[in-house]
């Protein structure tokens, strides 16, 4: 996993926008910009040279804006951290969509790059595991939304016992 950049949230959060709008449309413009995170023009125009100063965009005044090759590794560094930790929220602790959306978007600028991984980790060892697997998961997210565990409890403890006792 790659070192977390210096930009700041903002920063991070623009550089997120603009991927995604040339995703869509190959160039973003500043009010597509300012649109998208519900911000001032003035805003986009500070960011966008904050940004061409770090040499992470191509930015000229009334110009389109575009992605350096440096830019592009940073913003896909930040929407895979985002997306990481939506899905950890949303498969691993059963948040709802909206809400591990939110809750991504603040955590994925401020969490280090090691625990972002070790989630990804988690959740990837969880789906595999023979004593935890998609059954556990799916069990906590029940757990979580009526407070009770399953009645197979006490038999899946039995056998994740007999599991450890073969090994």
């Amino acid at each position: 996993m790659k070192e977390k950049t210096d930009l700041s949230a903002s920063l991070e959060d623009y550089i997120e926008a603009i991927y995604h709008i040339i995703e869509e449309k190959l160039v973003a413009r500043s009010k597509e910009i300012a649109a998208r995170l519900k911000v001032s023009r003035a805003s986009v125009t500070e960011a966008l040279r904050a940004l061409s100063k770090k040499e992470l965009i191509h930015y000229a005044p009334y110009e389109a804006i575009t992605l350096t090759e440096k830019g592009k590794e940073v913003a896909e560094d930040v929407i895979f951290r985002h997306e990481a930790l939506k899905r950890f929220f949303i498969e691993v602790l059963a948040i709802n969509q909206s809400t591990a959306e939110e809750g991504a978007c603040k955590i994925e600028h401020t969490a280090p790059p090691e625990i972002i991984e070790r989630m990804i980790n988690f959740t990837e060892f969880m789906q595999i595991c023979p004593r935890g697997g998609d059954v556990m998961i799916k069990g906590f997210a029940e757990y979580c939304k009526s407070g009770k565990t399953s009645d197979s409890c006490n038999s899946c403890i039995s056998s994740c016992g007999e599991m450890q006792d073969d090994s």
